[in-house]
């Protein structure tokens, strides 16, 4: 509600990318049949988990409800709407077709600001409700949160199923960290030229996999490397994955750029709502490198970047005056380039400008949010010695991705005080809700 919405009458439908509902619209808009459409809120935690898994196009999310609680869905019908007898809440109205209102801003699990965009609107028929009814919700921000529990869920759920889905892919990990879709790491299998010096052929079909199937298209950055090379390789131990990608890299074969495509919703960071692009990271074969941790004593750096922190061993984080514009970046990026040429840095394969150094090295979370959450791989990524043949794009020393924030971001997501204290108040010893936790 709010904005342009008739209070009580009228609510938006915030759809995102990949979501069913807009294949249930492009059906409906090419009919004469009125879109009725029912909301449920609350009931058994199945039907929550099932709204938000990312199931395979044509399975009904509460079939899957019934699967996953161990009983069938029940409902009834009404009017010629569908009502949940489980749900707390059922909000049944019919979707306007081709007609919009602005929905937003708003906060969200990336951890910055939905901007404002028109989606389609529900006039509102009736409001159901259970006796003693409980509105279900969850507080929204910067990873970890909401989404924390969900992906955790779901990883457990799907992880036997991997290799059935993903041909010779073990292991996916979604960062809960990086907001889910900006950032995934994968391990694949080499099997192709067993006879032959290994390199990147197999594990590239598999990432072509990943990057074309539901909602794992959405991912932004995907590392993928290959088991063979480390039995005990783990998706989901982050430091060691990067750390072992980073020494075997090899920049002038393995990146491989997706321009012009799409992106997650609720992912700024590209040309455009819903645009921008995608980069796959694909290495295998043995170690090229010992990572460094350290700078050379006569390091220097030029005039306007500063604070030079490790995020670990191979990452350097460079502080870097505010964005202004794609062109005085590209300058900039050229500049820094090529002094840091001068300095052999081999062993430091990998290089973030951002805009607070030391908030970036903090933590972990610190480091995979910033970097892979504000950067667009075909405008954010540049190299030391970088070329370009035949439409192939690589580097021959360090990769330097601006994760800077850019103008058209939206705003970082900002906790109020106020707000803050008044929920503390509520669960404190004799608040109301002091009962719950």
């Amino acid at each position: 509600t709010g904005n342009d919405y008739e209070l009580n009458r009228e609510i938006g439908l915030h759809y995102q990318l990949h979501s069913g509902i807009g294949v249930h619209h492009t059906q409906y808009n090419a009919s004469d049949e009125p879109f009725k459409a029912s909301v449920f809120v609350g009931g058994p935690p199945s039907h929550a988990f099932c709204a938000i898994m990312p199931l395979p196009e044509g399975l009904s999310e509460m079939t899957f409800a019934g699967m996953l609680g161990g009983r069938r869905f029940r409902y009834a019908l009404r009017d010629g709407w569908v009502l949940s007898s489980d749900a707390d809440f059922c909000i049944t109205g019919t979707i306007r077709k081709n007609f919009k209102k602005p929905e937003g801003p708003f906060g969200d699990h990336l951890g910055y600001y939905s901007l404002q965009h028109d989606f389609p609107v529900m006039e509102v028929d009736k409001v159901y409700y259970r006796k003693d009814a409980i509105w279900h919700f969850t507080v929204v921000g910067r990873p970890p949160q909401e989404d924390s529990s969900f992906g955790f869920l779901i990883h457990k759920m799907v992880e036997l199923l991997t290799p059935q889905e993903f041909p010779g892919v073990s292991e996916i990990n979604a960062v809960d960290a990086a907001g889910v879709h900006p950032l995934l790491l994968a391990i694949g299998s080499e099997r192709y030229m067993p006879f032959r010096e290994v390199k990147p052929e197999e594990i590239l079909t598999q990432a072509n996999r990943i990057i074309g199937s539901g909602q794992t298209s959405l991912a932004k950055f995907l590392f993928i490397a290959a088991k063979r090379d480390h039995r005990n390789l783990n998706a989901h131990d982050i430091p060691h994955f990067f750390h072992h990608v980073l020494e075997r890299v090899d920049w002038r074969r393995d990146l491989h750029f997706h321009t012009q495509t799409t992106m997650d919703t609720l992912d700024y960071s590209g040309s455009g709502w819903n645009a921008g692009s995608k980069v796959v990271v694909a290495c295998c074969g043995p170690k090229l490198r010992d990572l460094r941790s350290e700078l050379p004593s006569d390091f220097q750096l030029p005039t306007g970047f500063s604070n030079p922190q490790f995020a670990q061993p191979g990452v350097l984080l460079i502080e870097a005056p505010a964005f202004g514009d794609y062109q005085s970046a590209e300058a900039e990026a050229d500049n820094i380039c090529c002094l840091l040429e001068l300095f052999g840095l081999e062993e430091i394969p990998l290089i973030v400008l951002v805009d607070d150094a030391s908030f970036t090295a903090a933590t972990l979370n610190n480091f995979v949010w910033v970097t892979f959450t504000r950067a667009n791989p075909s405008h954010d990524i540049y190299g030391v010695r970088a070329f370009q043949h035949k439409k192939h794009w690589g580097c021959e020393g360090s990769l330097v991705i601006d994760s800077r924030i850019k103008g058209h971001h939206a705003p970082v997501l900002e906790t109020d005080a106020a707000v803050t204290a008044k929920v503390d108040q509520l669960f404190q010893r004799g608040g109301e809700l002091a009962g719950l936790i």
